[in-house]
């Protein structure tokens, strides 16, 4: 499973066979795709967020000099995706069956992901109902203190940043020039930044809320004006204009199109949606794999550091690895990493150069129209391109 089965699944166990085959001292018997897959429901889809854990305990370790931290800040960002699934009764049942614009009713799960946008790494994935709220499944993250989560347009609400300053959890959320009143008062009053009170909406109701309406909140508002004369207003918990001065944010915010990136390669690199099987099991062992093998490929980037920094002395622009193609590097080879009882030097070694060897280049300040209709008939345009699938 590890593997990112995207072939019919008989051409994928022969290959697997062979592969192991070729390593082990004894040999594999062939088994057939019906024991597959009667098999794999015998393991629990908890195992690959363990594996991603494992990943992500060594990576933070306190003596790893290669974590990336912003004033002493995990920097994570937080996000939802729908998710289409297999039009079967389990799943009918678990997510529900909404309707698109063209009237067509498919299955669809929304998942919120959390993820470290310095040091590219899945921290958590939440999955739930198609129309769930993605608020609710954000508040279903595991945080720590010492963390700084960067949100979009849907999230700012009082009883949402009310469950971070309960937490003793900092964020940072971007709201509409219109979100509220104290919003337009605010970029009415044409400041930079101001550390105000928030108080929830008066006419909601406040039955079984931790909180009434004459409780408050502070926070701190900063308006940014972009470049293409549009004002951006941030919602943030952190106060210390010394510590966190104004202009410390328009960069702060922009680092939450890590976590856009991550999730067209989920979509579209390890192609998530091509899922193996059509159970809720399955849908849940297919996420944890993937999620699995892009902090492994993470971690290993990670390493590369200083090999980069050399390289990009003699070009033009800096490169970074192509992770479509290290996406595809990583199959086969992973089920040697999973299956060494020794050292890992030469596999691992085998795989920086690989992905040293094909890079492509990082052009900076390139900026791409939003075609903001595109997906509103929730079916993908067909665009040419010359990416090629690599798994």
């Amino acid at each position: 499973m590890v593997n990112q089965l995207k072939k019919s699944l008989s051409v994928e166990i022969d290959g697997f066979l062979q592969q192991l085959n070729n390593k082990l001292s004894h040999r594999v018997l062939p088994f057939t795709s019906s024991a597959f897959v009667q098999n794999r429901k015998k393991i629990n889809p908890e195992v690959f967020k363990y594996l991603s854990s494992v990943i992500i305990q060594g990576f933070y370790r306190p003596e790893n000099d290669e974590v990336k931290l912003l004033h002493g800040l995990r920097i994570l960002a937080a996000d939802s995706s729908e998710l289409t699934l297999p039009f079967t009764k389990e799943l009918q049942q678990q997510y529900g069956v909404v309707s698109n614009a063209a009237t067509l009713s498919i299955v669809q799960a929304k998942m919120s992901v959390l993820f470290d946008v310095m040091n590219k790494l899945t921290l958590d994935v939440v999955l739930g109902k198609g129309r769930a709220s993605e608020r609710d499944l954000a508040l279903m993250h595991q945080w720590k203190k010492g963390d700084l989560i960067i949100y979009d347009r849907g999230y700012p609400s009082f009883a949402f940043i009310y469950e971070h300053v309960q937490a003793g959890i900092d964020c940072l959320i971007r709201a509409k020039t219109v979100h509220s009143n104290l919003v337009k008062e605010f970029v009415a009053g044409g400041k930079r930044s101001l550390i105000t009170l928030m108080y929830p909406d008066q006419d909601k109701s406040f039955k079984g809320k931790n909180y009434s309406r004459k409780t408050s909140i502070q926070v701190r508002l900063l308006r940014i004006d972009l470049p293409n004369g549009e004002t951006e207003v941030l919602i943030t918990t952190l106060l210390d204009s010394q510590k966190y001065p104004s202009k410390l944010f328009m960069k702060l915010y922009f680092m939450r199109w890590g976590i856009e990136t991550f999730m067209d390669e989920l979509k579209n690199k390890l192609k998530i949606e091509y899922f193996s099987g059509y159970s809720d099991q399955t849908i849940k062992q297919d996420i944890g794999c993937a999620v699995f093998i892009s902090n492994l490929q993470s971690v290993i980037i990670s390493s590369l550091v200083d090999e980069f920094e050399e390289q990009n002395k003699q070009r033009l622009y800096d490169h970074k690895v192509n992770t479509n193609l290290s996406y595809g590097f990583l199959k086969n080879r992973v089920i040697e990493l999973l299956h060494q009882d020794g050292p890992l030097e030469q596999i691992l070694a085998e795989l920086e150069s690989l992905f040293l060897k094909n890079t492509v280049p990082i052009r900076p300040n390139r900026n791409n129209p939003r075609n903001t209709q595109k997906y509103r008939y929730k079916d993908k345009p067909i665009v040419t391109k010359n990416q090629k699938d690599a798994l």
